[in-house]
């Protein structure tokens, strides 16, 4: 670690904030880079998949026969071929999983709950007479009712997605419901609160289902040996999840499984869970040869998991004076067709940044006939985070007071008790609220659209988002190499550029130059287990490990070199890099590395950790400047300043990457992004053309201002950076709307037609 400068306590390191080029960037570059999809071995088949054309339907008959017959076509699997498996939920990483509705999800059995949901594959000998042999599968359904909203499915009438299922947390009922689990805690006298407030604001929202949008789709490649072991390769964020979420689902041991993570082109939570991996085993198992599995991008949008729509609604009360004194919440989001969705974390994280006297949150879990949802990036915040802040937005209006102001007077600080009840430690809230403040982006006039756009209206808005980030396990280990380089080898698939960050870490430590530090990817038998890449915990937690791991081989070096001076490994110490000797003697890691085949053999240090004590909540700000045209709806996004507190920026190309990243996905999340179905509950809009994300020309060069107040529990004082970005958008566009227009948008997106809706309704 580098030394501490003069000036005080603040480290001062030689490797850490600087902007080397990333070790895999060539191979990216270049094309040469091996990602699931470019994966190909002897023999090998394709297989696809038949799904569901129903949102809700039951399964009356099955047949596959003539699939089977199809020349061509080497095996066929359906959902009675997985085997049955227990209800009951088990911890699998950052989430409890329900393995029962996650075997269901995978090959549906009795019945269907979406369009897309899966029911039978085929593997044949090229992807066209796969998909032909689809077309030959007889399948009888019985079309049932669709509860396709969160609304319909909470309604007394509403058609029952699961007989068996009972509501978990609420007051007990013995009778079948569509609502999965609820919760609520609170905090203070909420009446007393509401009482003493001088405004109270009450509004409600609504949501839509958005994908995360990654480029690359699922894939796999599965290879079954003679003796049943199992290899995998594949795009995923969570390479020891996958092995044991395919484990637990074919009732296989660990250690059967080998997976192999290639390159991965996007997840953003969305690549933690299984949807082909257990069927490419089948198949493969089955037909005795390799298969490969690769999802359109239909299939993605229809078939993987996006993230919840949700029903919010928010009243707060304020003084006068801009202290906010209560605030009551009731959240529902909508889970997709098994229970799951990330509510509680949108309540806790939604109102984190704020001081509250009094609180109460109401949480529930609702299935409905839509995917089973999937982490995106601070999974339920963006959604609830919409509604406060458009609420506190409003309350500053109220009162006449600038919307940071009002904020700063309320801002959670060290030792504010958190929504769940922590009292928070160092955070770095207030120094983002008065860097937004201060931002010339905030002081500087709003300057009116061009004399061309008499249509045009120009407002400026801002909000601020919270995610707690995450810890759990990592595992590394740092090899010293002969010629006096360094091997970094960790669990955890690299999405933003993290291997080179782990290279940083050990380079700093060991006093090597970065390009001497070669970082890699391990594969489930070659390392240690390790959490997803998720959370925003890799470089906090895996590279904590890899500090430790490097600590380690310093240890080594220190007692080698000892050995070498016959003298005690305490007298040694590093100094630029190299061993130092009580009498000024100096060996460089590679001199000590050369020879160490006779002084106790290879240098290894190795680490493994269990971080969830060193996980450090992050704040995040965007001031966005939007133009609104009041003919067409249309809001252009003119002028973006993303701010958040990194704790320390490892790298800060890739944090600034990160902040900018997350405020494009909140961007396309506020104003086109959304899932459209019919009325019998299929998807109209599966695919890029009619989904309609961000691309370069809708958005401006978003400046991203990195603000480090090191999180104490870290010794380098990494926070975690990819999560939170993607929280404030949708509500600081609103609220730049409102500032345009005067109107209030309570629906995401924010589409032209809602915005031309809003405004004739104002009008």
């Amino acid at each position: 670690m580098g030394a501490t400068n003069g000036a005080g306590n603040e480290p001062h390191f030689q490797i850490l904030g600087t902007r080397p080029i990333r070790h895999d960037g060539v191979e990216k570059v270049t094309g040469q880079a091996c990602y699931g999809a470019d994966v190909h071995l002897p023999g090998m088949l394709h297989a696809k998949v038949l799904r569901s054309p129903h949102a809700h339907a039951r399964i009356c008959r099955i047949d596959t026969s003539a699939a089977e017959a199809m020349p061509g076509v080497k095996a066929v699997v359906v959902g009675a071929d997985l085997p049955e498996i227990t209800p009951g939920f088990e911890q699998v990483g950052e989430m409890p999983i329900q393995f029962r509705d996650l075997s269901e999800n995978v090959l549906a059995r009795d019945k269907v709950f979406y369009d897309g949901h899966a029911l039978a594959a085929v593997a044949a000998i090229s992807p066209h007479v796969a998909e032909e042999a689809l077309g030959r599968i007889e399948v009888e359904y019985e079309v049932l009712p669709a509860a396709m909203d969160l609304k319909a499915a909470m309604a007394p009438d509403a058609p029952i997605l699961h007989p068996t299922m009972r509501t978990q947390g609420g007051p007990p009922k013995d009778e079948p419901t569509n609502v999965a689990s609820a919760f609520q805690f609170e905090r203070g006298d909420l009446a007393a609160a509401f009482e003493k407030a001088d405004v109270i604001v009450e509004r409600e929202f609504d949501t839509g289902t958005v994908h995360q949008g990654y480029i690359e789709p699922p894939n796999v490649v599965a290879k079954v040996d003679a003796d049943g072991q199992v290899t995998l390769w594949c795009s995923t964020q969570g390479p020891f999840d996958i092995r044991g979420l395919s484990a637990r689902l074919l009732d296989l041991p660990l250690s059967k499984i080998r997976v192999i993570p290639t390159e991965i082109g996007g997840g953003f939570g969305g690549k933690t869970t299984v949807y082909l991996e257990p069927i490419a085993i089948l198949l493969a198992r089955r037909s005795g040869r390799p298969v490969k599995m690769v999802m359109s991008r239909e299939e993605v949008l229809r078939a993987s998991g996006p993230t919840s729509g949700s029903h919010i609604r928010v009243k707060m009360g304020a003084t006068r004076d801009g202290r906010i004194t209560g605030v009551d919440c009731w959240f529902g989001y909508e889970a997709g067709a098994y229970p799951g969705s990330p509510v509680g974390p949108g309540g806790m994280a939604s109102l984190a940044p704020y001081d509250f006297e009094a609180l109460r949150v109401e949480g529930y879990d609702v299935v409905v006939n839509r995917p089973k949802v999937s982490a995106y990036r601070a999974p339920g915040t963006t959604n609830a985070a919409f509604a406060v802040e458009s609420v506190v937005d409003e309350l500053a209006g109220e009162l006449g007071l600038d919307p940071i102001d009002l904020r700063l007077c309320n801002a959670s600080r060290e030792g504010t008790a958190a929504p769940a009840g922590t009292a928070f430690g160092p955070i770095g809230l207030v120094e983002l609220l008065e860097a937004a403040k201060a931002h010339d982006h905030w002081t500087s006039p709003l300057v009116d659209p061009p004399a061309n756009g008499a249509t045009r209206r120009r407002g400026r808005g801002f909000a601020c988002g919270f995610w707690f980030n995450g810890g759990l396990q990592s595992s590394a280990t740092v090899g010293l190499n002969p010629d006096g380089t360094a091997t970094v080898v960790t669990g955890s698939p690299d999405i933003g550029g993290t291997r080179t960050a782990c290279a940083m870490i050990a380079a700093e430590e060991l006093g090597l130059p970065v390009d001497r530090v070669r970082p890699v990817v391990a594969d489930t038998d070659s390392i240690g287990y390790t959490d997803v890449t998720g959370g925003s915990r890799v470089a906090m937690a895996t590279g904590l490990a890899v500090l430790q791991a490097a600590q380690d081989v310093k240890q080594q070096l220190c007692a080698r070199a000892a050995r070498g001076w016959r003298i005690s490994p305490d007298e040694v110490h590093i100094e630029d890099g190299d061993v130092v000797g009580p009498d000024g003697s100096r060996k460089t890691p590679a001199e000590i590395a050369a020879s160490a085949g006779r002084t106790g053999g290879p240098i290894v240090g190795r680490a493994t950790l269990s971080a969830h004590k060193i996980a450090a909540p992050s704040f995040a700000g965007l001031i966005v400047d939007v133009d609104v045209d009041v003919e067409t709806g249309k809001v252009d996004i003119v002028r973006a300043t993303a701010l958040q507190d990194a704790g320390r920026a490892i790298h800060p190309s890739y944090v600034e990457g990160q902040m900018q990243g997350g405020t494009v996905q909140g961007i396309g999340w506020a104003l086109n992004e959304e899932y459209v179905y019919d009325e019998a509950g299929r998807l109209q809009n599966p695919g890029f053309l009619d989904y309609r994300m961000p691309v370069a020309n809708d958005l401006p060069m978003i400046e991203a201002v990195i603000l480090e107040v090191p999180n104490p529990a870290h010794p380098l004082g990494v926070r975690g950076v990819g999560e939170v970005p993607i929280v404030p958008p949708p509500g600081a566009i609103a609220n730049a709307i409102h500032r345009a227009t005067g109107v209030r948008m309570r629906q995401l997106p924010m589409s032209p037609p809602r915005v031309l809706a809003a405004l004739d309704d104002a009008d």
